[in-house]
């Protein structure tokens, strides 16, 4: 166990500017294959018809399990120190409502 924790601290993760910029995303899909998880984040945009993916990720189940702990993890944690997080995800509705 020892040498994991050793492998693990002596990683050196490099950040692009580009990547650290980031990509907005408010919507992910997810597919699944006996091998893979694919889920891609796509950007919907008020008053257009037409939804663009913006990023694919694809995973290992085993490495999407990892992420869903982690995701699971860190939204209780904000959820101690912001509150709770909404989730309203089977509402999306971006139809004018009203006038600018």
């Amino acid at each position: 166990m020892e040498n994991q924790n050793q492998n693990q601290q002596d990683l050196n993760i490099e950040l692009t500017d580009e990547v650290a910029s980031g990509v907005f995303s408010n919507l992910a899909l997810i597919n699944h294959s006996p091998t893979e998880f694919v889920v891609d984040f796509i950007q919907i945009m008020p008053g257009v018809p037409k939804a663009k993916v913006k990023s694919r990720i694809i995973l290992t189940p085993e490495h999407a399990k990892r992420l869903l702990t982690a995701l699971t993890d860190n939204i209780q944690k904000f959820e101690q120190q912001f509150g709770t997080v909404k989730d309203d995800t089977y509402h999306l509705n971006f139809s004018p409502k009203g006038q600018a």
